[in-house]
């Protein structure tokens, strides 16, 4: 990290580093802060929970050391958080960091939440435990597809955009409808909280896209190889035996680790564990570049080029000297 403090107050009020997983956005995030005072807001639907570090990829205790980190180890993997969370969190820290001079830099691939925090978020009812009960004891009883199918009667724009089987998203619209009495595709057309959007300046968002898919893939099964070696099936048997988590918290679906619980559970040998979730990662991936194709303004950098970083790293300085 440079010596020098720069003034911040004319510079766009955060950077990002977006792309799917495995693209090298800790290493590019990393390379950024030796060359700025920045500190980096995690933006990555699995590294807010303590205990699941192996799976996750979480950056070292020495990176983090290196250079502050945010919104990781914040939740316990029995509990829930929300894009509607991370965007109220993300903005405090936006402003607290700057207020300390340094820069924030937004970090990681999960695309909801940067939808969230730049585009506002609808005002919704909080979780109802009781309710959210209720109705996991009717997908178990009944499966997700027929809960789909209830959603389908009374809130069929929302259920058109979800999976039949995507439990999380199919409880929470059939909370919202139950507790607000109006579809939720319906409360988040009229009320947006653009109060809590954040405006991220046109070239301020570095989207780290590779050309090759092949070479994704690669690193892909690189990560997953190295997370088996350092013990990521031990990690699940861990957490499975604390005894108060299962199969569909928000935290065990998260990829690979819905893989590895359901080769627990005997759905499949141990020895697929590898496959299944290699498969798995690769089809996040190409949701994720599927996404990040259609966001306008994204400053997209070769994600397999030899140089990736310094061109990320260059724009970046380019961006705040200009």
């Amino acid at each position: 990290m440079t010596n020098t403090s720069p003034d911040f107050s004319q510079a766009p009020p955060v950077l990002a580093i977006i792309g799917p997983t495995a693209s090298g956005k800790t290493a590019a995030a990393l390379a950024l802060a030796r060359q700025l005072p920045v500190e980096v807001i995690s933006m990555d639907s699995a590294l807010v929970y303590r205990g699941m570090d192996v799976g996750t990829a979480k950056p070292t205790a020495e990176e983090r050391r290196a250079v502050p980190h945010h919104l990781i180890d914040i939740r316990d993997p029995r509990d829930a958080y929300s894009a509607a969370e991370f965007a109220r969190d993300a903005l405090r820290l936006v402003q607290t960091i700057r207020a300390r001079g340094a820069l924030p830099l937004l970090v990681g691939g999960t695309l909801l939440y940067f939808k969230a925090l730049t585009e506002g978020i609808a005002r919704l009812p909080p979780a109802d435990a009781a309710l959210r009960a209720r109705i996991e004891a009717q997908a178990a009883a009944l499966g997700w597809p027929a809960l789909h199918a209830r959603l389908a009667q009374v809130d069929p724009a929302t259920a058109a955009r979800l999976a039949p089987n995507d439990g999380q998203r199919i409880q929470r619209a059939l909370e919202v409808w139950q507790l607000a009495g109006r579809p939720m595709s319906t409360l988040i057309a009229l009320n947006k909280e653009a109060a809590c959007a954040l405006p991220i300046s046109a070239g301020a968002v570095f989207s780290l896209e590779p050309t090759d898919r092949g070479w994704l893939h690669e690193r892909i099964a690189r990560r997953f190889a190295l997370m088996l070696q350092q013990g990521f099936i031990d990690e699940v048997r861990g957490l499975r035996a604390r005894g108060d988590l299962h199969a569909d918290l928000p935290s065990m679906r998260c990829v690979g680790y819905r893989q590895c619980w359901q080769a627990l559970d005997g759905a499949f040998p141990l020895a697929e564990i590898a496959d299944r979730g290699m498969a798995a990662t690769r089809q996040l991936a190409r949701r994720q570049l599927t996404w990040l194709r259609s966001m306008p303004g994204r400053h997209a950098i070769a994600a397999d080029a030899p140089d990736a970083t310094d061109r990320l790293v260059r724009a970046a300085l380019g961006l705040l000297h200009r």
